[in-house]
């Protein structure tokens, strides 16, 4: 069953990407050059829902929460092949995806490279274990613990920093 629920959080989430359009190439590249802000807005919304939904579920105790580790090592140079990668294709992972199912071909490069780079990652897995990966170990750690008030203190300061956000991009025409 945990599958079917899988599937169809991805085709509706696979729906409203293409729906918001943040798989055209041409906002994609306004998001790079910082001059289109639906995809931030599309991505923020959706990570207080999340936010919201994960925490409700939570606290009624019917998931729970599986941290993974900070590291800061990995965080850091894992975002650097992800910006390039992004930089140079036109498409961040899921949009590629998106971008594909439409019938853009040129998305098949960004799915090539995903998969050519988790290769590289598995393979290079046992040095890095032991380098990259142990830069800035903090463990299994969330900002509301670091902070130390509750989860819901959190969510609603994310939620208020958003919709100001969003209201600030609104007026400069984002």
């Amino acid at each position: 069953m945990m599958l079917v629920y899988g599937l169809i959080t991805g085709i509706l989430f696979g729906f409203l990407l293409q729906r918001s359009h943040v798989i055209r190439y041409d906002v994609q590249l306004g998001a790079l050059l910082l001059k289109d802000m639906t995809i931030m807005k599309f991505m923020l919304s959706h990570i207080v829902t999340a936010m919201i939904g994960v925490y409700v579920l939570y606290d009624f105790q019917l998931v729970e929460l599986s941290l993974k580790p900070t590291i800061l090592g990995g965080v850091v140079i894992g975002g650097l092949i992800f910006g390039v990668g992004w930089a140079l294709l036109g498409y961040c992972p899921g949009t590629s995806l998106g971008a594909l199912g439409e019938g853009r071909l040129d998305a098949v490069w960004g799915i090539a490279g995903m998969l050519v780079g988790a290769g590289l990652y598995a393979e290079a897995y046992p040095y890095l274990s032991k380098t990259v990966l142990t830069w800035g170990n903090y463990g299994k750690i969330t900002i509301p613990q670091v902070l130390g008030v509750s989860h819901w203190v959190v969510i609603f300061c994310m939620t208020v920093f958003v919709v100001l956000l969003f209201r600030w991009f609104e007026k400069k025409g984002l």
